[in-house]
């Protein structure tokens, strides 16, 4: 019994912290707070669907910012086209990019699923520098961007005045996150594809179509970026390597979460936006800000070496 009241302590003890942490973060620099906690909802925004893919179909997808490059440019492409809003063009982009990622699946990804992780690597990376290519082509180097009315809006606290479009990123994180848990634990679906995740050769034992199961978890990953592509694109100008820092910050919250551990992404994405946010405010240190996303990354494996457990 004194056993179970001292765990049940510990379990109060780090979000007590944490909360204490973040409110006296928020007396001497809100802006880092508020900076952090939008930057890092997009991070776990986009890192959600890397984890998911990961955890499930086990390939490691050296592509995935590349899908959000892509997928910022169709948004771009179809609001010169049609004027049509960047948010709006969400529901035409995801399920487009969710057909590229179906595609590029049976064409390319299903090939090395078994094979060495040196070759999932090496196509993924191919898939990236392709993607790259092919962008670069059609619509050259030169940064694009699109103005809307509504991504300028602003709030102010106090004397200290901040944008508010970029909470749309929390909002949709929470949005994906709660879907994708009541995906996976509420549908005959996603808990095919939570079983082929735990133990593949059992679950295909019982019946269930893994491949069919893989083809469908990662077709959704990479249509989830096309989400967070139609969010970033009236704040953020594009170009053909636009994505591909959040390939290295997904990698790295995935690691810090665990596999599988989705809500665990968003924290983590929350806690690595607010100390990238602190680090840039300091004067004379802002080009540190990735040494967070990277410290951390090395700190988490080094520890779980020590422990045994390997992400």
């Amino acid at each position: 019994m004194a056993e179970t009241k001292t765990h049940g302590r510990h379990q109060f003890t780090l979000p007590l912290l944490a909360i204490v942490a973040l409110i006296l973060i928020f007396i001497f620099k809100p802006y880092a707070v508020i900076y952090g906690v939008q930057r890092g909802s997009l991070y776990a925004l986009i890192a959600m669907p890397l984890a998911l893919t990961l955890g499930i179909v086990g390939i490691l997808n050296l592509a995935h910012g590349d899908f959000l490059t892509l997928g910022a440019y169709i948004a771009y492409w179809i609001f010169n086209s049609t004027g049509l809003d960047p948010l709006l063009s969400i529901f035409a982009v995801a399920p487009l990019l969710f057909v590229v990622g179906a595609g590029l699946y049976k064409i390319t990804v299903s090939k090395v699923l078994r094979a060495p992780l040196l070759n999932q690597l090496l196509l993924t990376f191919g898939i990236a520098m392709i993607l790259e290519e092919v962008i670069n082509l059609i619509w050259t180097s030169r940064p694009r961007n699109v103005y809307v009315n509504y991504a300028s809006a602003s709030a102010s606290i106090g004397g200290f005045r901040f944008g508010t479009y970029e909470f749309s990123y929390l909002l949709a994180a929470v949005g994906v996150l709660v879907l994708l848990r009541l995906f996976l634990k509420h549908t005959r679906l996603g808990k095919a594809a939570f079983a082929v995740g735990q133990n593949p050769k059992g679950a295909k034992i019982v019946g269930i179509n893994v491949e069919m199961i893989y083809l469908l978890i990662f077709s959704i990953s990479v249509g989830i970026v096309g989400i967070a592509a139609g969010l970033t694109l009236p704040r953020m100008s594009i170009f053909p390597l636009f994505g591909s820092p959040f390939t290295l910050k997904s990698f790295c919250l995935a690691a810090m979460a665990g596999l599988g551990n989705l809500t665990g992404i968003l924290w983590s994405g929350l806690a690595l936006g607010i100390g990238e946010a602190l680090v840039q405010s300091i004067e004379g240190y802002s080009g540190w800000s990735d040494i967070v996303f990277f410290g951390v990354l090395i700190a988490v494996i080094t520890i779980r070496s020590y422990r045994g457990s390997y992400v």
